[in-house]
Protein backbone atom coordinates (compact mmCIF):
# COMPACT_ATOMS: atom_id res chain seq x y z
CA UNK A 1 0.00 0.00 0.00
CA UNK A 2 1.15 3.41 -1.14
CA UNK A 3 2.35 5.95 1.93
CA UNK A 4 4.48 7.95 -0.25
CA UNK A 5 3.28 12.02 -0.39
CA UNK A 6 1.16 13.80 1.67
CA UNK A 7 3.60 16.37 2.03
CA UNK A 8 4.00 19.62 0.95
CA UNK A 9 3.63 20.13 -2.85
CA UNK A 10 3.81 22.91 -4.85
CA UNK A 11 2.61 26.66 -3.18
CA UNK A 12 2.17 24.70 0.22
CA UNK A 13 -0.83 22.37 -0.84
CA UNK A 14 -0.19 18.78 0.95
CA UNK A 15 -0.03 16.45 -1.78
CA UNK A 16 -1.58 13.25 -2.52
CA UNK A 17 -0.70 10.40 -1.55
CA UNK A 18 -0.87 7.64 -4.23
CA UNK A 19 -1.40 4.25 -3.92
CA UNK A 20 1.43 1.58 -4.90
CA UNK A 21 -0.57 -1.69 -5.57
CA UNK A 22 1.99 -4.52 -6.16
CA UNK A 23 -0.36 -7.41 -6.66
CA UNK A 24 1.08 -11.03 -5.87
CA UNK A 25 0.57 -13.69 -8.61
CA UNK A 26 -3.22 -14.20 -8.92
CA UNK A 27 -5.74 -17.24 -9.94
CA UNK A 28 -8.66 -16.39 -12.79
CA UNK A 29 -11.62 -15.84 -11.79
CA UNK A 30 -14.00 -19.36 -12.79
CA UNK A 31 -16.99 -18.69 -10.71
CA UNK A 32 -18.93 -17.63 -13.25
CA UNK A 33 -20.68 -14.70 -12.07
CA UNK A 34 -20.57 -12.21 -8.70
CA UNK A 35 -22.57 -13.22 -5.53
CA UNK A 36 -23.58 -10.63 -3.36
CA UNK A 37 -21.19 -10.28 -0.15
CA UNK A 38 -18.70 -12.72 -2.02
CA UNK A 39 -15.11 -12.64 -1.19
CA UNK A 40 -12.61 -12.47 -3.97
CA UNK A 41 -8.73 -12.40 -3.04
CA UNK A 42 -5.75 -12.72 -5.10
CA UNK A 43 -7.92 -13.13 -8.24
CA UNK A 44 -7.44 -12.20 -11.86
CA UNK A 45 -10.96 -11.30 -14.07
CA UNK A 46 -9.76 -10.37 -17.61
CA UNK A 47 -12.64 -9.99 -20.37
CA UNK A 48 -15.51 -10.99 -18.26
CA UNK A 49 -19.12 -9.80 -18.82
CA UNK A 50 -20.22 -8.17 -15.33
CA UNK A 51 -23.48 -7.35 -16.91
CA UNK A 52 -26.39 -7.32 -14.24
CA UNK A 53 -24.86 -8.91 -12.03
CA UNK A 54 -24.89 -8.60 -8.16
CA UNK A 55 -21.68 -8.27 -5.98
CA UNK A 56 -23.39 -6.01 -3.26
CA UNK A 57 -21.07 -6.12 -0.53
CA UNK A 58 -18.46 -8.31 -1.82
CA UNK A 59 -14.37 -7.49 -0.77
CA UNK A 60 -11.93 -7.53 -3.74
CA UNK A 61 -8.13 -7.79 -1.97
CA UNK A 62 -5.12 -8.31 -4.40
CA UNK A 63 -7.49 -8.27 -7.72
CA UNK A 64 -7.09 -7.01 -11.35
CA UNK A 65 -10.13 -6.05 -13.40
CA UNK A 66 -8.91 -6.21 -17.21
CA UNK A 67 -11.71 -5.12 -19.77
CA UNK A 68 -14.80 -6.28 -18.15
CA UNK A 69 -18.31 -4.95 -18.28
CA UNK A 70 -20.13 -3.06 -15.82
CA UNK A 71 -23.51 -2.23 -17.37
CA UNK A 72 -25.70 -1.97 -14.70
CA UNK A 73 -23.53 -4.17 -12.23
CA UNK A 74 -24.67 -3.85 -8.96
CA UNK A 75 -21.44 -3.15 -6.31
CA UNK A 76 -23.51 -1.26 -3.64
CA UNK A 77 -21.54 -1.52 -0.35
CA UNK A 78 -18.57 -3.38 -2.17
CA UNK A 79 -14.76 -3.03 -0.80
CA UNK A 80 -12.10 -2.34 -3.54
CA UNK A 81 -8.70 -2.66 -1.62
CA UNK A 82 -4.99 -3.08 -3.29
CA UNK A 83 -6.49 -4.02 -6.92
CA UNK A 84 -5.97 -2.23 -10.30
CA UNK A 85 -9.09 -2.02 -12.79
CA UNK A 86 -7.58 -1.35 -16.30
CA UNK A 87 -10.16 -0.60 -19.50
CA UNK A 88 -13.49 -1.37 -17.53
CA UNK A 89 -16.57 -0.09 -19.44
CA UNK A 90 -20.13 0.26 -18.87
CA UNK A 91 -22.97 2.13 -17.88
CA UNK A 92 -24.72 2.52 -14.83
CA UNK A 93 -22.14 0.60 -12.71
CA UNK A 94 -23.44 1.02 -8.84
CA UNK A 95 -21.16 1.18 -6.56
CA UNK A 96 -23.06 3.57 -3.70
CA UNK A 97 -21.33 3.38 -0.63
CA UNK A 98 -18.50 1.53 -1.22
CA UNK A 99 -14.95 1.77 -0.57
CA UNK A 100 -12.41 1.59 -2.42
CA UNK A 101 -8.42 1.53 -1.30
CA UNK A 102 -5.20 1.81 -2.52
CA UNK A 103 -7.13 1.15 -6.58
CA UNK A 104 -5.69 1.89 -9.60
CA UNK A 105 -8.31 2.68 -12.35
CA UNK A 106 -6.72 3.06 -15.75
CA UNK A 107 -8.41 3.78 -19.48
CA UNK A 108 -11.97 3.57 -18.02
CA UNK A 109 -14.89 4.15 -20.20
CA UNK A 110 -17.79 4.41 -18.25
CA UNK A 111 -20.96 6.24 -17.64
CA UNK A 112 -23.59 7.12 -14.76
CA UNK A 113 -21.01 5.48 -12.31
CA UNK A 114 -22.85 6.09 -8.98
CA UNK A 115 -20.59 6.45 -6.16
CA UNK A 116 -22.62 8.72 -3.80
CA UNK A 117 -21.85 8.16 -0.19
CA UNK A 118 -18.63 6.29 -1.10
CA UNK A 119 -15.36 6.42 0.31
CA UNK A 120 -12.20 6.85 -2.45
CA UNK A 121 -8.49 6.75 0.08
CA UNK A 122 -5.22 6.42 -2.23
CA UNK A 123 -6.94 5.88 -5.49
CA UNK A 124 -5.60 7.24 -9.15
CA UNK A 125 -8.14 7.33 -11.90
CA UNK A 126 -5.78 7.58 -15.24
CA UNK A 127 -6.69 7.40 -18.78
CA UNK A 128 -9.76 6.84 -20.04
CA UNK A 129 -13.27 8.79 -20.18
CA UNK A 130 -16.02 9.04 -17.15
CA UNK A 131 -19.58 10.43 -18.01
CA UNK A 132 -21.86 11.94 -15.28
CA UNK A 133 -19.85 10.55 -12.58
CA UNK A 134 -22.00 10.44 -9.02
CA UNK A 135 -19.91 11.51 -6.39
CA UNK A 136 -22.69 13.08 -4.38
CA UNK A 137 -21.86 12.86 -0.62
CA UNK A 138 -18.31 10.94 -0.65
CA UNK A 139 -15.78 11.63 0.89
CA UNK A 140 -12.48 11.61 -1.25
CA UNK A 141 -8.92 11.58 0.58
CA UNK A 142 -5.47 10.82 -1.54
CA UNK A 143 -7.03 10.90 -4.70
CA UNK A 144 -5.79 11.83 -8.02
CA UNK A 145 -7.30 12.23 -11.41
CA UNK A 146 -4.60 11.88 -14.31
CA UNK A 147 -4.89 12.04 -17.94
CA UNK A 148 -8.80 11.64 -17.88
CA UNK A 149 -11.59 13.17 -18.61
CA UNK A 150 -14.78 13.63 -16.75
CA UNK A 151 -17.96 14.87 -18.16
CA UNK A 152 -20.52 16.73 -15.57
CA UNK A 153 -19.09 15.18 -12.59
CA UNK A 154 -21.10 15.45 -9.47
CA UNK A 155 -19.60 16.33 -6.37
CA UNK A 156 -22.23 17.38 -4.40
CA UNK A 157 -22.45 17.91 -0.80
CA UNK A 158 -18.98 15.69 -1.05
CA UNK A 159 -15.41 16.03 0.84
CA UNK A 160 -12.39 16.09 -0.76
CA UNK A 161 -9.03 16.07 1.07
CA UNK A 162 -5.49 16.10 -0.57
CA UNK A 163 -7.14 15.68 -4.32
CA UNK A 164 -4.90 16.66 -7.63
CA UNK A 165 -6.41 17.33 -10.77
CA UNK A 166 -3.37 16.28 -13.58
CA UNK A 167 -3.63 16.97 -17.32
CA UNK A 168 -7.78 16.15 -16.65
CA UNK A 169 -10.55 17.86 -18.75
CA UNK A 170 -13.55 18.23 -16.11
CA UNK A 171 -16.39 19.59 -18.14
CA UNK A 172 -19.33 20.94 -16.58
CA UNK A 173 -18.62 20.01 -12.74
CA UNK A 174 -21.36 20.37 -10.01
CA UNK A 175 -19.66 21.76 -6.90
CA UNK A 176 -23.05 22.63 -4.80
CA UNK A 177 -22.27 21.71 -1.05
CA UNK A 178 -18.65 20.62 -1.67
CA UNK A 179 -15.64 20.84 1.04
CA UNK A 180 -12.45 21.26 -0.35
CA UNK A 181 -8.94 20.81 1.68
CA UNK A 182 -5.73 21.29 -0.12
CA UNK A 183 -7.44 20.45 -3.57
CA UNK A 184 -4.92 21.47 -6.24
CA UNK A 185 -6.86 22.19 -9.69
CA UNK A 186 -4.06 23.59 -11.43
CA UNK A 187 -2.94 20.59 -13.31
CA UNK A 188 -6.65 20.48 -15.09
CA UNK A 189 -5.90 21.10 -18.86
CA UNK A 190 -9.49 22.10 -18.87
CA UNK A 191 -11.49 22.91 -16.07
CA UNK A 192 -15.23 24.08 -15.98
CA UNK A 193 -17.64 24.18 -13.35
CA UNK A 194 -21.46 24.50 -13.58
CA UNK A 195 -22.51 25.01 -10.47
CA UNK A 196 -21.04 25.70 -6.68
CA UNK A 197 -18.23 28.22 -7.81
CA UNK A 198 -18.31 29.48 -4.96
CA UNK A 199 -17.35 26.45 -3.04
CA UNK A 200 -13.53 26.79 -4.12
CA UNK A 201 -12.36 27.64 -1.10
CA UNK A 202 -9.93 25.36 0.27
CA UNK A 203 -8.74 24.47 -3.41
CA UNK A 204 -5.90 26.22 -5.22
CA UNK A 205 -6.13 27.56 -8.84
CA UNK A 206 -3.92 28.67 -11.83
CA UNK A 207 -4.07 32.51 -12.86
CA UNK A 208 -5.34 31.38 -16.31
CA UNK A 209 -8.21 29.63 -14.85
CA UNK A 210 -9.23 32.41 -12.63
CA UNK A 211 -9.64 34.24 -15.59
CA UNK A 212 -11.91 31.41 -17.38
CA UNK A 213 -14.20 31.32 -14.62
CA UNK A 214 -14.61 35.35 -14.07
CA UNK A 215 -17.89 34.92 -15.76
CA UNK A 216 -18.89 32.27 -13.08
CA UNK A 217 -17.64 33.81 -10.46
CA UNK A 218 -19.07 37.56 -11.28
CA UNK A 219 -22.17 35.56 -11.91
CA UNK A 220 -22.19 33.93 -8.57
CA UNK A 221 -21.54 37.21 -6.80
CA UNK A 222 -24.23 39.27 -8.70
CA UNK A 223 -21.70 41.38 -10.58
CA UNK A 224 -22.87 43.13 -13.74
CA UNK A 225 -20.01 43.51 -15.97
CA UNK A 226 -19.85 45.45 -19.26
CA UNK A 227 -17.66 47.15 -21.77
Amino acid sequence: MGEGGGGPGRGGVKAARRPEVRLPPLEPFRKGELEPDGDYDGLEFREEDLTGQDGGGARFMDCALTGCALDETRLRHARVLDSVLTGLRGVGTDLAESTLRDVELVDARLGGVQLHGAALERVVIRGGKIDYLNLRKARLRDVVFEGCVLVEPDFGGARLERVEFVDCAVKGADLTGVTLADVDLRGAAELDIARGVDRLSGAVISSGQLLDLAPVLAAQLGIRVED
